[in-house]
């Protein structure tokens, strides 16, 4: 019977995807399950599973070559055509049911129609328990990728524990077990991309065994029934077949254990049109790994194409994922170190040198796949900057007396409520005061419907610069907050966003951004308005220069002050030049009183 290997839908958008790689050649074995291709989309590269035991018997599709979703890749024979060594699992059948002598001549016959292996078949998938699924992370996500597992198949598992983390365009998050019991099986690796709804594993009761464990123990009957025909093992010439069933794992590993048996059970006309099978089965024969280290060897396309552009040899990497399992931060971390070690002792600068130590960083030369953090952030730059027409007004503001009441301030702040007085808060308190004042900037356009909303409450996203991207959690309300409240929930989202706790709920209902961009440096950023808002406040660098100051006594004179620039792009199709300039200039006299010592304890 052939089965036809199609290319499923891998996403809601994903309409084709390229074939870049087979894994297996025609003629050759595979099982229920097993990798057969690699496919790349304009979301996520992926492998795609044999649906069933046989044999590879036609490839429609070459490498590099871009089809739709539904179109036939390759046909697999699973009735008839395979070779004689495939026959182990259908002896293994035969001692189960009758183990006596008696049995021997029966297992003739079932050997020519091995490659049902209706034995290795029944686990694939078939694990009985709780589903684990992917749930609903946020109103506008429809898909998540599998980052890490944090349990292994065979672990117990309490409810509610953590079993896996799982990352969106939104948000990193951790997904908690449905219920206790044992992992009996993994159906989503990691770097793989699912849909919310999709099925990621299966929990059974405690102390049950994992789907996966079945798999091997068939060939155990097997092994015992050759060695009643002990007396046949006579002709081992077609010995090398057995190599055909070294390329997976399953019930299928064990037949190299009785290559003999195999070779007389089969009538004397059939090795001869299934000598040339195993040929090209012998080539991938070699690296495959034992059935116990399968999990341990096996990397996503992902990383293999990343080992292999950044110089690294995969033999060498000690994975951190489940099972072994080598992920893409190992490949960086193994390619960084190999850099570290080959960089010249003597490259060291002068001792007497200011200047700061420059090292190269293990990106340079290299061509990586695009994160999907980071993609998801450039197309909501994209999508604000060709939907808006921004413009950005600046101010120079002088917070002098901010900083210094700060300084007096932040022990006993620390103290009191348990948190660091940073300048933030101020700007944020600012921020929102001017907001009340001038709504224009603190609105939506709502172009379908033609009208603008004024928001009534201050809902303040704040850019937070972190390993994986930029994120912008949001303090609700922050209006109504003091600047110790403001101090507590900026801390609290900074945590959350370094911990990957961030929820969705933390990300949505921004009505107007901060963006701190002097934290790194900068004096002042043309900073780009998110979607659906219509102004972000940048932050420049805090520095010490003269001014020239109009003293009361003294008149105009020249001295130290801490100066910063604040930097207002906005949506020009509501916000005009002259309403900007009138909310910059409220932040910066609110901030230049620097009326908080009430506030701050003092």
């Amino acid at each position: 019977m052939a089965v036809s290997v199609t290319l499923p839908a891998l996403g809601e958008s994903v309409t084709e995807g390229t074939v870049t790689r087979w894994l297996k050649a025609e003629g050759e074995r595979v099982e229920a399950d097993e990798p057969l291709l690699e496919v790349s989309t304009d979301k996520v590269d992926t492998e795609i599973p044999a649906p069933a035991a046989g044999v590879l018997a036609s490839i429609k599709v070459a490498e590099d070559e871009t089809v739709e979703v539904g179109a036939e890749l390759a046909i697999i024979d699973d009735g008839s055509g395979a070779p004689a060594a495939e026959s182990a699992p259908a002896q293994a059948e035969a001692p189960a049911a009758e183990p006596e002598p008696a049995a021997a001549p029966a297992q003739e016959a079932p050997a020519q129609e091995a490659p049902l292996q209706e034995a290795p078949a029944a686990p694939a998938g078939g694990a009985q328990g709780t589903d684990v699924v992917l749930p609903a992370l946020g109103e506008s996500v429809t898909e998540g990728t599998v980052t890490r597992w944090l349990k292994e198949v065979g672990e117990e598992v309490a409810e509610d524990e953590p079993l896996l983390e799982v990352s969106t365009d939104k948000v990193d998050t951790e997904i908690p077990a449905p219920t206790a019991g044992t992992l009996l099986e993994i159906l989503v690796g990691e770097d793989e991309t699912a849909e919310v709804g999709a099925k990621l594993a299966v929990i059974g009761e405690k102390g049950a065994a994992p789907a996966q464990a079945e798999a091997p123990a068939a060939p155990a009957p097997a092994q015992e029934a050759p060695k009643q025909e002990a007396p046949k093992q006579e002709a081992p010439a077609p010995a090398p077949q057995s190599g055909a069933s070294t390329g997976s794992t399953g019930a299928a590993v064990a037949a190299p254990s009785s290559p003999a048996p195999q070779a007389v059970t089969t009538p004397a006309p059939d090795p001869v049109p299934a000598a040339p099978a195993p040929a090209p089965a012998a080539a991938p024969v070699t690296p495959a790994p034992a059935a116990g280290e399968a999990d341990a060897a096996y990397v996503t396309p992902l990383v293999r194409k990343l080992a292999q552009e950044s110089g690294v040899n995969l033999a060498t990497v000690k994975g951190t994922g489940v099972g072994g399992r080598i992920r893409k931060q190992d490949v960086i971390a193994a390619a960084e170190a190999a850099k570290q070690q080959a960089a010249p002792a003597a490259a060291a600068a002068p001792a007497a040198s200011k200047a700061p130590a420059i090292e190269a960083s293990p990106l340079r030369g290299q061509t990586v796949k695009m994160p999907r953090m980071r993609k998801v952030i450039g197309d909501n730059m994209m999508k604000a900057l060709h939907g808006q027409a921004q413009l950005t007004s600046v101010v120079e503001v002088d917070i002098t007396k901010i900083m210094r009441m700060r300084n007096k301030a932040k022990d006993a702040f620390a103290q009191r409520e348990g948190v660091k007085l940073s300048p933030m808060p101020f700007f944020v308190k600012a921020a929102v005061q001017a907001l009340k004042a001038h709504p224009v900037v603190n609105a939506r356009i709502n172009e379908d419907e033609g009208t603008i909303t004024y928001f009534d409450t201050e809902n303040v996203g704040i850019a937070v610069d972190a390993e994986k991207g930029l994120m912008t959690p949001v303090i609700k309300g922050a209006g109504d907050l003091n600047i110790a409240g403001i101090a507590r929930k900026t801390a609290e989202l900074a945590g959350k966003v370094r911990t990957n706790k961030i929820s969705p709920d933390d990300m949505s209902g921004a009505t107007f951004t901060i963006s701190n961009t002097g934290s790194r440096g900068a004096l002042f950023d043309t900073v780009i308005v998110p979607p659906n808002q219509v102004g972000i406040l940048g932050i420049g660098a805090t520095v010490k220069r003269p001014v020239v100051v109009d003293h009361p006594e003294l008149g105009e004179t020249i001295a130290v002050r801490h100066m910063t620039y604040l930097a207002l792009s906005y949506d020009h199709r509501l916000v005009d030049g002259a309403d900007a300039a009138r909310y910059l200039t409220t932040v910066k006299q609110i901030l230049e009183a620097g009326e908080f010592e009430t506030e701050i304890g003092l």
